[in-house]
């Protein structure tokens, strides 16, 4: 099998996030960047079918020469070859990414292209649905299980409150959800060998973005919670904080 698994470079979770001085994006000095966790367990899945069907899996990003790093990282888990997609920064509108992606995997001819569900920075979920649109494939999102066999694929999704089954035909585009699998550790060998892999870098033809950052701004602050510590005595006082301040009863 031939797949795709486009990854996203994204501040790890435990990162401080700073609003520069414009409101409009991040301050990324001292940020420590990581693979989209969503995308791991994409990577992870594209793996397994490789090494059960026979292929290759290649990882292909946009982003700065920054995002080399989380290249590498994808490669010492496996995956065979990389492409960058070289730009300055993160396009604010999702459909801009898209595009450019789908100027490299049209010309891959993938079996199936992987994506996590959602990148954990802009949360946008949109993109597995975007570059199955412009392809013109079956899309599946939040993906907890997949089956390949031959051309076809069944797949189980979360949905609210409970799991769909959808079946299509190959070639598709999958959105990995948590749960589908564990991604496995980079091992030492892993790494070494990511280190001799080249990653094919090639310029971005950005589109003009329809969606436009107006201003970031941290959530407001949370408010003192308050102690009550006369035991049973305070039970009426808490009911009554929660259904008449709270409203939560």
């Amino acid at each position: 099998m031939n797949i795709a698994v486009c990854v996203k470079q994204t501040p790890d979770t435990t990162t401080r996030v700073k609003v520069g001085d414009d409101h409009k994006a991040i301050v990324e000095d001292g940020i420590t960047w990581i693979i989209n966790p969503y995308d791991e367990f994409a990577i992870e899945e594209a793996l397994q079918l490789t090494e059960k069907h026979g292929g290759e899996v290649t990882i292909i990003t946009l982003g700065p020469d920054r995002a080399d790093k989380t290249i590498r990282e994808a490669l010492a888990m496996g995956a065979h070859q990389a492409i960058r997609i070289n730009a300055d920064s993160i396009p604010d509108d999702p459909m801009v990414t898209a595009k450019a992606l789908v100027d490299v995997l049209k010309d891959g001819s993938y079996d199936l292209i992987f994506a996590g569900k959602q990148a954990i920075d802009d949360d946008h979920s949109q993109m597995p649905s975007l570059l199955a649109q412009a392809l013109d494939l079956p899309c599946a999102t939040f993906v907890v299980n997949l089956e390949v066999e031959g051309t076809t694929a069944t797949a189980k999704r979360e949905i609210e409150g409970g799991h769909e089954m959808v079946t299509f035909s190959l070639p598709a585009v999958v959105g990995a959800h948590r749960h589908l699998n564990e991604p496995r550790y980079r091992t030492l060998k892993g790494i070494m060998q990511a280190k001799k892999k080249k990653i094919e870098v090639r310029e971005a033809n950005l589109a003009q973005g329809q969606i436009v950052v107006e201003k970031l701004s941290y959530p407001p602050a949370k408010s003192e919670g308050k102690l009550y510590e006369n035991g049973a005595d305070a039970v009426p006082e808490v009911v009554r904080e929660l259904r008449d301040v709270a409203k939560v009863i």
